[in-house]
């Protein structure tokens, strides 16, 4: 075989390597799976609508009940996304969640709360992450495109060393472990995904200002690609697997921070899109929460 050939070749590998476990700190390519493989409703099952076999689901929502769905299984760490197309025209009051949590009294939570608003006026993205119960860290952006006109991916990427939130591939959110800082981390509550669509028009809308117009009812969110790549945690024998290092895609050294080009789009959302942050919040907070120096939101 020639010299030009033979480059080819290890080149070709390289390519596949990488794809396997994702380049420069980018997950895994979701896998496309339907609803039922990972998924089953929660509450107000009614209210949910199959379609293709499953392969997508709609949400309904109008004065008799929202709906919502969960994981069948628990995790500790891993990639978790969701291919979501949001509610349409006047949405306000309206909120469709996206989000991974423990259940117990002190739980862990990874937050995505999609705002509706009036007609003409863009979503608000609040992300939120709560350790040991405690959250009170909410991050609020303007999306950069339109989440009502087709699907776009929201993911989480959870490791003991970050949790990484993504709109398509763009980092919006990074929360690092600061445990050397005296802040809690999620490492050892194995959590559920969740995804629920509901009336929320006593906050949800310029602080409860903006009501929901049930003349525009019934409100759907779409959902499709229903990805979990996650460790399996339901024992606490499978919690000590879970948690050793190195032996999961996303324990790799490519994940345990976000690289430079990830850090210029996470900047870019910061300046561009940022509506509000808590870390910046004076009012609120006069000496910023220890971990925002080391998520380099200030």
């Amino acid at each position: 075989m020639g010299t030009t050939n033979v480059k080819g070749l290890l080149f070709s590998i390289v390519l596949i390597n990488l794809s396997l476990v994702g380049f420069c700190g980018y997950p895994r390519k979701p896998v496309d799976v339907p609803f039922w493989k990972n998924y089953e409703p929660s509450w107000a099952s009614h209210h949910i609508k199959f379609l293709n076999g499953g392969s997508s689901a709609d949400l309904i929502l109008d004065r008799s009940s929202g709906a919502g769905f969960q994981s069948k299984k628990s995790y500790l760490f891993g990639h978790f996304s969701m291919k979501m197309r949001l509610v349409g025209g006047d949405s306000a009051g309206v909120v469709t969640a996206f989000y991974l949590s423990s259940n117990n009294a002190e739980h862990d939570e990874i937050d995505f709360e999609f705002l509706g608003n009036r007609t003409g006026q863009p979503y608000i993205l609040q992300t939120n992450v709560f350790t040991g119960g405690k959250g009170n860290r909410e991050q609020r952006i303007y999306l950069w495109f339109d989440p009502t006109k087709g699907y776009h991916s929201y993911s989480v990427l959870w490791n003991t060393y970050q949790i990484v939130i993504f709109v398509d591939d763009v980092p919006i959110r990074a929360f690092k472990n600061s445990k050397d800082l005296g802040v809690k981390f999620p490492f050892n509550q194995p959590m559920k995904i969740y995804s629920s669509l509901w009336d929320a028009d006593d906050w949800a809308t310029r602080g409860g200002l903006e009501k929901t117009d049930w003349s525009n009812a019934p409100f759907t969110a779409s959902y499709t690609s229903f990805h979990i790549d996650g460790c399996e945690a339901a024992t606490p024998q499978e919690v000590q697997v879970c948690n050793t290092k190195g032996m999961r895609w996303w324990d790799q050294k490519a994940f345990q921070d976000l690289d430079a080009l990830q850090y210029r789009r996470l900047r870019w959302v910061r300046q561009k899109y940022t509506v509000y942050n808590y870390c910046t919040d004076k009012a609120r907070y006069p000496v910023p929460p220890p971990e925002c120096t080391k998520d380099r939101d200030i």
